[in-house]
């Protein structure tokens, strides 16, 4: 009998759900918008909705799944299958693992979506002939995931490698979004890139003020977002390639974290920021990383799996990929 897998991105906007063969080729995908109304109960419900709908349009029965994977924002309890307190979403302790289980009668699996981003790319991106590798998210937050020596990183709770909160800044002339002060995720991500800007112009009023982004946005840049700032970047705003600048500068730092922290043969990076960015916020960042790093500069690529990258990851644990605990 063919086998199926269920994998799942859930995040703060949107929940994405695919239906995979047992060579992880997706057959289908769903999308819906995270549940912010209602109690905790109302994500496991949505899951299994989705699910149920993939199921019915492919023709899939429920004894044809091998498993579900989970790759979730956080902070989770892996041992539980719980999402605890997620900020952005107004439920505390989201039961994940428990309800699917009990729903589908199969195999469900957890992870930090980092942590799942980069079994995605172990398996089927550009991780799978390396022992080493790192894949790392610029997107609304910084995050990432790890293998050492073949060996899935997880941590005593499965948050390890959140490195969008190592310290890039010891200054700490920004707070980042957690309430600590210099985090990576502060100066470079897609909250961050806009808090950045307003740094950089109070650092030099005069001399921006003629900036298009101050012109359309106001001396306060309130409403400014990090895609308005790529954008003037690449119209050639003299502003906002200085604020590039300073966000490629915070990167390379954070990059040097890792490579000096994990050695990796090779770093893929994903996430919005990222991706939509590629000649402004990764293409640099070999050359500039070596002003940091001590260890040999790995290679540092767009992850070949895209926007996927979680949801190949989640396919990867319910079929079975990667061995780790499961309800």
């Amino acid at each position: 009998m063919t086998m199926y897998g269920v994998g799942v991105d859930l995040g703060a906007t949107y929940v994405r759900t695919a239906l995979a063969d047992r060579e992880g080729v997706i057959i289908d995908k769903l999308v819906e918008r995270t549940p912010k109304q209602g109690d905790n109960m109302a994500i496991p419900r949505l899951i299994a909705s989705m699910i149920k709908k993939l199921l019915d349009k492919t023709g899939v029965k429920t004894d044809e799944l091998r498993g579900i994977g989970i790759g979730s924002i956080g902070p989770l309890n892996i041992e539980t299958g719980v999402l605890i307190n997620p900020p952005n979403i107004p439920f505390k302790n989201v039961p994940l693992t428990e309800p699917l289980h009990r729903e589908f009668h199969v195999p469900v699996f957890l992870l930090n979506d980092c942590t799942a981003a980069v079994v995605g790319e172990k398996h089927f991106g550009a991780g799978k002939d390396v022992e080493n590798l790192v894949y790392v998210t610029i997107s609304t937050g910084i995050g990432g995931g790890a293998y050492v020596d073949g060996h899935l990183l997880l941590g005593k709770e499965g948050n390890a490698v959140e490195i969008g909160h190592t310290v890039v800044d010891a200054e700490g002339k920004l707070i980042c979004g957690c309430g600590k002060p210099g985090h990576w995720e502060a100066y470079s991500s897609g909250t961050g890139v806009p808090k950045l800007a307003r740094l950089v112009f109070e650092e030099n009023r005069e001399k921006y003020a003629e900036s298009m982004l101050v012109k359309r946005f106001g001396c306060s840049l309130k409403g400014l977002t990090s895609k308005d700032v790529y954008n003037a970047a690449k119209e050639g705003d003299e502003f906002a390639g200085r604020v590039v600048e300073r966000a490629n500068f915070y990167n390379s730092i954070g990059m040097a974290n890792i490579i000096q922290a994990y050695d990796p043969e090779i770093i893929t990076i994903g996430g919005s920021v990222a991706l939509n960015n590629v000649e402004l916020v990764i293409n640099p960042l070999p050359s500039l990383v070596e002003r940091f790093a001590i260890n040999s500069i790995p290679k540092i690529i767009p992850t070949p799996l895209g926007g996927d990258v979680v949801l190949y990851g989640a396919v990867a644990l319910s079929l079975g990929l990667e061995p780790i605990k499961y309800i």
